[in-house]
Protein backbone atom coordinates (compact mmCIF):
# COMPACT_ATOMS: atom_id res chain seq x y z
CA UNK A 1 0.00 0.00 0.00
CA UNK A 2 3.02 2.29 -0.11
CA UNK A 3 1.81 4.98 -2.49
CA UNK A 4 4.91 6.09 -4.39
CA UNK A 5 6.52 9.53 -4.32
CA UNK A 6 4.63 12.24 -6.19
CA UNK A 7 1.71 9.98 -7.13
CA UNK A 8 -1.02 11.78 -5.17
CA UNK A 9 -2.00 15.21 -6.53
CA UNK A 10 -2.80 18.26 -4.43
CA UNK A 11 -4.76 18.72 -2.26
CA UNK A 12 -4.97 15.03 -1.34
CA UNK A 13 -1.43 14.46 -0.10
CA UNK A 14 -1.70 17.60 2.07
CA UNK A 15 -5.05 16.46 3.48
CA UNK A 16 -3.66 13.11 4.61
CA UNK A 17 -0.72 14.86 6.28
CA UNK A 18 -3.11 17.19 8.12
CA UNK A 19 -5.11 14.21 9.42
CA UNK A 20 -2.10 12.08 10.36
CA UNK A 21 0.15 14.61 12.13
CA UNK A 22 -2.03 15.09 15.26
CA UNK A 23 -2.28 11.32 15.71
CA UNK A 24 1.48 10.93 15.40
CA UNK A 25 2.04 13.73 17.92
CA UNK A 26 -0.31 12.04 20.39
CA UNK A 27 1.47 8.73 19.78
CA UNK A 28 4.86 10.29 20.56
CA UNK A 29 3.43 11.61 23.82
CA UNK A 30 2.05 8.15 24.71
CA UNK A 31 5.31 6.42 23.78
CA UNK A 32 7.46 8.80 25.85
CA UNK A 33 5.16 8.35 28.82
CA UNK A 34 5.21 4.55 28.55
CA UNK A 35 8.99 4.37 28.15
CA UNK A 36 9.55 6.68 31.14
CA UNK A 37 7.28 4.53 33.30
CA UNK A 38 8.43 1.12 32.04
CA UNK A 39 11.96 1.13 30.66
CA UNK A 40 11.87 -2.65 30.46
CA UNK A 41 9.48 -2.52 27.49
CA UNK A 42 12.14 -1.00 25.19
CA UNK A 43 13.27 -4.39 23.77
CA UNK A 44 9.65 -5.35 23.04
CA UNK A 45 9.07 -1.95 21.44
CA UNK A 46 12.10 -2.54 19.23
CA UNK A 47 10.88 -6.02 18.27
CA UNK A 48 7.45 -4.63 17.34
CA UNK A 49 9.09 -1.95 15.18
CA UNK A 50 11.33 -4.52 13.50
CA UNK A 51 8.32 -6.75 12.84
CA UNK A 52 6.54 -3.87 11.10
CA UNK A 53 9.65 -3.09 9.06
CA UNK A 54 10.30 -6.65 7.90
CA UNK A 55 6.71 -7.49 6.95
CA UNK A 56 5.99 -4.16 5.24
CA UNK A 57 9.18 -4.48 3.18
CA UNK A 58 7.97 -7.70 1.53
CA UNK A 59 6.27 -5.91 -1.35
CA UNK A 60 4.50 -7.27 -4.41
CA UNK A 61 3.47 -5.14 -7.42
CA UNK A 62 -0.21 -4.19 -7.31
CA UNK A 63 -2.14 -1.20 -8.67
CA UNK A 64 -0.32 1.61 -10.45
CA UNK A 65 1.59 3.75 -7.95
CA UNK A 66 1.26 1.27 -5.09
CA UNK A 67 2.04 -2.29 -3.99
CA UNK A 68 0.80 -5.14 -1.79
CA UNK A 69 2.49 -6.52 1.32
CA UNK A 70 1.77 -7.49 4.95
CA UNK A 71 1.85 -4.55 7.36
CA UNK A 72 2.85 -5.88 10.79
CA UNK A 73 1.21 -2.97 12.58
CA UNK A 74 -1.55 -5.14 14.05
CA UNK A 75 0.94 -6.76 16.44
CA UNK A 76 2.14 -3.36 17.65
CA UNK A 77 -1.46 -2.21 18.09
CA UNK A 78 -2.34 -5.22 20.24
CA UNK A 79 0.66 -4.72 22.51
CA UNK A 80 1.00 -0.93 22.69
CA UNK A 81 -2.27 0.47 21.34
CA UNK A 82 -2.95 2.26 18.03
CA UNK A 83 -1.36 5.62 18.95
CA UNK A 84 2.11 4.16 19.58
CA UNK A 85 1.66 1.93 16.54
CA UNK A 86 1.21 5.09 14.46
CA UNK A 87 4.65 6.28 15.60
CA UNK A 88 6.30 2.94 14.80
CA UNK A 89 4.59 2.88 11.42
CA UNK A 90 5.73 6.43 10.68
CA UNK A 91 9.36 5.62 11.54
CA UNK A 92 9.28 2.54 9.32
CA UNK A 93 7.59 4.33 6.42
CA UNK A 94 9.98 7.27 6.62
CA UNK A 95 13.02 4.97 6.60
CA UNK A 96 11.64 2.98 3.67
CA UNK A 97 10.90 6.15 1.70
CA UNK A 98 14.36 7.59 2.29
CA UNK A 99 16.53 4.51 1.89
CA UNK A 100 14.54 1.83 0.07
CA UNK A 101 12.57 3.88 -2.49
CA UNK A 102 9.48 2.25 -0.99
CA UNK A 103 6.72 4.84 -0.70
CA UNK A 104 7.50 8.55 -0.70
CA UNK A 105 7.83 11.72 1.36
CA UNK A 106 4.93 13.64 -0.17
CA UNK A 107 2.75 10.54 0.18
CA UNK A 108 3.96 9.79 3.72
CA UNK A 109 0.81 11.25 5.27
CA UNK A 110 -1.43 8.99 3.17
CA UNK A 111 0.69 5.92 3.86
CA UNK A 112 0.78 6.64 7.58
CA UNK A 113 -2.98 7.14 7.67
CA UNK A 114 -3.71 3.79 6.04
CA UNK A 115 -0.96 1.59 7.53
CA UNK A 116 -0.06 3.44 10.71
CA UNK A 117 -3.45 4.70 11.89
CA UNK A 118 -6.53 2.98 10.46
CA UNK A 119 -5.04 -0.53 10.27
CA UNK A 120 -3.88 -0.49 13.91
CA UNK A 121 -7.17 1.00 15.13
CA UNK A 122 -9.14 -1.79 13.45
CA UNK A 123 -6.73 -4.46 14.74
CA UNK A 124 -6.97 -3.04 18.27
CA UNK A 125 -10.78 -2.93 18.23
CA UNK A 126 -11.07 -6.47 16.85
CA UNK A 127 -8.62 -7.72 19.49
CA UNK A 128 -10.50 -6.04 22.35
CA UNK A 129 -13.85 -7.33 21.09
CA UNK A 130 -12.50 -10.86 20.68
CA UNK A 131 -10.97 -10.96 24.14
CA UNK A 132 -14.14 -9.56 25.66
CA UNK A 133 -16.05 -12.37 23.95
CA UNK A 134 -13.62 -14.86 25.55
CA UNK A 135 -12.48 -16.31 22.23
CA UNK A 136 -9.22 -18.23 21.99
CA UNK A 137 -6.33 -15.77 22.34
CA UNK A 138 -4.44 -16.93 19.25
CA UNK A 139 -7.60 -16.91 17.14
CA UNK A 140 -8.24 -13.34 18.26
CA UNK A 141 -4.68 -12.31 17.35
CA UNK A 142 -5.10 -13.92 13.94
CA UNK A 143 -8.39 -12.12 13.28
CA UNK A 144 -7.17 -8.77 14.61
CA UNK A 145 -4.02 -8.67 12.51
CA UNK A 146 -5.74 -9.97 9.37
CA UNK A 147 -8.59 -7.45 9.61
CA UNK A 148 -6.12 -4.67 10.40
CA UNK A 149 -4.24 -5.57 7.23
CA UNK A 150 -7.41 -5.57 5.13
CA UNK A 151 -8.52 -2.25 6.61
CA UNK A 152 -5.20 -0.72 5.54
CA UNK A 153 -5.85 -1.65 1.93
CA UNK A 154 -9.48 -0.56 2.00
CA UNK A 155 -8.27 2.89 3.10
CA UNK A 156 -5.53 2.91 0.46
CA UNK A 157 -8.22 2.15 -2.13
CA UNK A 158 -10.24 5.08 -0.77
CA UNK A 159 -7.19 7.38 -0.99
CA UNK A 160 -6.50 6.38 -4.59
CA UNK A 161 -10.16 6.56 -5.61
CA UNK A 162 -10.51 10.07 -4.19
CA UNK A 163 -7.42 11.23 -6.06
CA UNK A 164 -8.23 9.38 -9.28
CA UNK A 165 -12.01 9.05 -9.69
CA UNK A 166 -13.40 7.34 -12.77
CA UNK A 167 -13.46 9.83 -15.63
CA UNK A 168 -11.40 12.40 -13.69
CA UNK A 169 -14.35 14.19 -12.02
CA UNK A 170 -15.04 13.39 -8.37
CA UNK A 171 -18.64 12.44 -7.67
CA UNK A 172 -20.07 9.67 -5.52
CA UNK A 173 -20.60 7.50 -8.58
CA UNK A 174 -17.10 8.00 -10.03
CA UNK A 175 -15.53 7.53 -6.58
CA UNK A 176 -17.34 4.23 -6.04
CA UNK A 177 -16.42 2.98 -9.51
CA UNK A 178 -12.76 3.81 -8.94
CA UNK A 179 -12.81 2.38 -5.42
CA UNK A 180 -14.23 -0.91 -6.71
CA UNK A 181 -11.43 -1.19 -9.28
CA UNK A 182 -8.61 -0.40 -6.85
CA UNK A 183 -10.08 -2.61 -4.14
CA UNK A 184 -10.59 -5.57 -6.48
CA UNK A 185 -7.00 -5.45 -7.69
CA UNK A 186 -5.66 -5.21 -4.13
CA UNK A 187 -7.84 -8.12 -3.02
CA UNK A 188 -6.09 -10.57 -5.37
CA UNK A 189 -2.86 -10.36 -3.40
CA UNK A 190 -4.00 -8.95 -0.08
CA UNK A 191 -6.53 -11.57 0.99
CA UNK A 192 -3.89 -14.35 1.13
CA UNK A 193 -1.21 -12.00 2.45
CA UNK A 194 -3.42 -10.92 5.36
CA UNK A 195 -4.17 -14.55 6.22
CA UNK A 196 -0.43 -15.24 6.20
CA UNK A 197 0.19 -12.19 8.42
CA UNK A 198 -2.47 -13.37 10.87
CA UNK A 199 -0.83 -16.80 11.15
CA UNK A 200 2.68 -15.35 11.59
CA UNK A 201 1.40 -12.89 14.21
CA UNK A 202 -0.29 -15.68 16.18
CA UNK A 203 2.98 -17.65 16.14
CA UNK A 204 4.90 -14.59 17.33
CA UNK A 205 2.53 -14.16 20.27
CA UNK A 206 2.84 -17.86 21.09
CA UNK A 207 6.59 -17.32 21.37
CA UNK A 208 6.15 -14.21 23.57
CA UNK A 209 3.58 -15.96 25.78
CA UNK A 210 6.00 -18.85 26.39
CA UNK A 211 9.08 -16.73 27.07
CA UNK A 212 8.00 -13.27 28.26
CA UNK A 213 4.34 -13.37 29.20
CA UNK A 214 4.89 -11.18 32.28
CA UNK A 215 5.40 -8.07 30.15
CA UNK A 216 2.11 -8.69 28.32
CA UNK A 217 0.33 -9.03 31.65
CA UNK A 218 1.99 -5.86 32.95
CA UNK A 219 0.92 -3.94 29.84
CA UNK A 220 -2.61 -5.35 30.30
CA UNK A 221 -2.53 -6.96 26.88
CA UNK A 222 -3.74 -10.25 28.32
CA UNK A 223 -4.93 -11.38 31.74
CA UNK A 224 -2.79 -13.62 33.94
CA UNK A 225 -5.56 -16.26 33.96
CA UNK A 226 -5.50 -16.41 30.16
CA UNK A 227 -1.71 -16.79 30.16
CA UNK A 228 -1.89 -19.63 32.66
CA UNK A 229 -4.50 -21.39 30.55
CA UNK A 230 -2.46 -20.95 27.38
CA UNK A 231 0.62 -22.35 29.08
CA UNK A 232 -1.33 -25.29 30.52
CA UNK A 233 -0.86 -24.22 34.14
CA UNK A 234 -3.77 -25.40 36.28
CA UNK A 235 -2.49 -24.86 39.81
Amino acid sequence: MHVMEGFLPAPWWQIWFAISIPVIAFGIYKMNKLVNEKREILPLLAVAGAFVFVLSSLKLPSVVGSCSHPTGTGVAAIIFGPAISAVLGTIVLLYQALFLAHGGLTTLGANVFSMGIVGPVVAYLVYKAGMKARLNFFVVVFLATAFGDWATYVVTSVELALAFPEGGVLTLTTFLASFAKFGTIFAVTQIPLAIMEGAVSALLFKYVINLKSDILVELKVVEESVVRKLRGITA
